[in-house]
């Protein structure tokens, strides 16, 4: 039987079933090749690294077919999309895709800079060229630009890549809607700019596909200059809109990707109390697209959405705890949280009531990775939530599975959690909870339970010096670092 098996595997191997299509997301946007070593910049979008170094030192800025321009001005290695991409070659039965040398990508982005016409976009794998930045500068001093217009001057030509026609198609009816539209957020008088957003916000708000066809690549960009004005309604109103345009799940990557989140970062350090709300909603929202998760954290999201939870407005509370809720669904935000002391906050707001249940969610995600975990042990989150448990003071049932999920997550700390579990004498504790509770609530209870009681009888361990045991800390802490 064991031959047989043996047999059966090597015919797998050799003989595969079709080969799934390779995600469009795994594709360097300007090699068009599957990449080895993808980094995320600052615009939020991910290339192959040595294209991104050719680009800087040949001073070329692409356009891509979405019509967002990137921002090479910061680089960060992408390890959750490159660990993605391995296993997805692994499970393909694909060869692990090799980096480009730099020569390399300096001849492709050379040969597409060289290819392209004056005053025009030229196309390479995909993506479309626009004038680099020191061409785009030779306008006659008296002309006054902004960082964005200098990427994008008005009066000239839109481009988009044939893999945005049916976007340009959609939006041609409505090609004057939103021309009028810019001329007034463009404007430099603050009463139209304020009309504009109101009237914009106004438009978006029940209108489905109006978010659609308003969300272009002008109007984002023109609204990422507004986010941050120093004039209370335009700044409002401007975040209030993008979160309107984030309601539609067709733009929320084209959100991130327009590179508006910075902005948004900005305003919720320091911005307006009634524009922190708007921005914590519409974290939130982008936060719902599995591609945008990785990327928010990225670019600094976590630090005042962490810092958010204490905000006085309870919208903003609440909107900031569902954002990081959905952030931390990502392992590699997992890990900033915990690097960032999140654990004995979170755990500080669970004991004082305050969100119990939002913040039982993110715990629950936080206990879910090896880092988590060992911060939370060493947190005292066992004896919190044995605690929580005691009292059964909970908003609802669902917070009491949320607390006893969290616990179920801690259960895989091994020798560390038994320890601590024994020491708050969470097994008879549980033993009542199973009568008790929902369905849910005691299969978790069963799971416990079944964690504590596991090899009990075959071993003797001395509780009291492996809870006392620096050692064993010391550990815990190296395997979270």
């Amino acid at each position: 039987m064991g031959t047989s098996k043996q047999r059966w595997r090597i015919s797998f191997h050799k003989s595969p079933s079709k080969q799934p299509p390779i995600p469009i997301e795994f594709v360097c946007p300007i090699s068009g090749s599957l990449m080895a070593d993808p980094v995320i910049v600052s615009s939020g979008h991910t290339f192959e690294r040595h294209c991104v170094h050719a680009c800087k030192s040949l001073s070329f800025t692409p356009v891509l077919p979405d019509g967002s321009v990137p921002d090479f001005s910061t680089v960060i290695p992408n390890l959750a999309l490159k660990s993605t991409i391995l296993n997805f070659c692994r499970s393909s039965f694909l060869d692990p895709p090799k980096p480009i040398n730099f020569l390399t990508a300096e001849n492709l982005v050379f040969t597409l800079k060289a290819t392209r016409k004056p005053q025009d976009a030229t196309r390479f794998n995909g993506v479309r060229v626009m004038q680099t930045e020191t061409e785009l500068n030779r306008v006659p001093s008296h002309i006054s630009m902004s960082s964005e217009e200098s990427v994008t001057p008005r009066s000239g030509p839109t481009y988009y890549s044939s893999s945005s026609a049916s976007d340009f198609e959609t939006l041609n009816p409505n090609s004057f809607e939103e021309d009028e539209l810019l001329v007034k957020l463009k404007s430099s008088q603050i009463s139209e700019q304020e009309e504009a957003v109101i009237s914009f916000r106004k438009l978006t708000r029940t209108r489905e596909e109006t978010r659609f066809q308003l969300c272009t690549p002008r109007i984002l960009s023109a609204l990422r200059v507004l986010i941050t004005s120093r004039y209370v309604s335009v700044q409002v109103n401007s975040v209030a809109a993008l979160v309107n345009l984030s309601l539609e799940n067709r733009n929320k990557v084209k959100i991130l990707r327009s590179g508006i989140v910075p902005s948004l970062i900005d305003v919720l350090k320091s911005g307006f109390q009634e524009s922190q709300e708007h921005v914590a909603g519409a974290l939130f929202s982008l936060a719902l697209d599995d591609q945008n998760k990785t990327a928010i954290g990225v670019l600094g999201a976590l630090p005042p959405l962490l810092h958010a939870l204490r905000s006085e407005s309870e919208r903003t509370r609440h909107d900031s705890a569902l954002a990081l809720y959905h952030l931390t669904l990502v392992q590699s935000n997992r890990a900033k949280l915990v690097k960032l002391g999140a654990v004995q906050a979170l755990l500080g707001m669970v004991k004082t009531g305050h969100m119990m249940g939002r913040i039982l969610l993110i715990l629950c995600n936080l206990a879910a990775s090896s880092e988590g975990r060992a911060a939370m042990l060493d947190g005292g989150a066992v004896e919190c939530f044995v605690c929580m448990l005691r009292k059964g003071e909970f908003e609802s049932e669902s917070t009491r599975e949320n607390c006893l999920a969290a616990l179920y997550g801690l259960s895989h700390g091994g020798l560390r959690f038994k320890g601590l579990a024994k020491e708050a004498a969470a097994e008879e504790l549980l033993i009542q909870v199973e009568e008790m509770g929902s369905e849910r609530a005691k299969d978790k209870v069963r799971k416990i339970l079944e964690v504590l009681r596991q090899k009990d009888e075959e071993e003797e361990v001395d509780w009291e010096k492996l809870l006392n045991s620096d050692d064993d800390i010391s550990q815990a802490r190296i395997s979270s670092s």
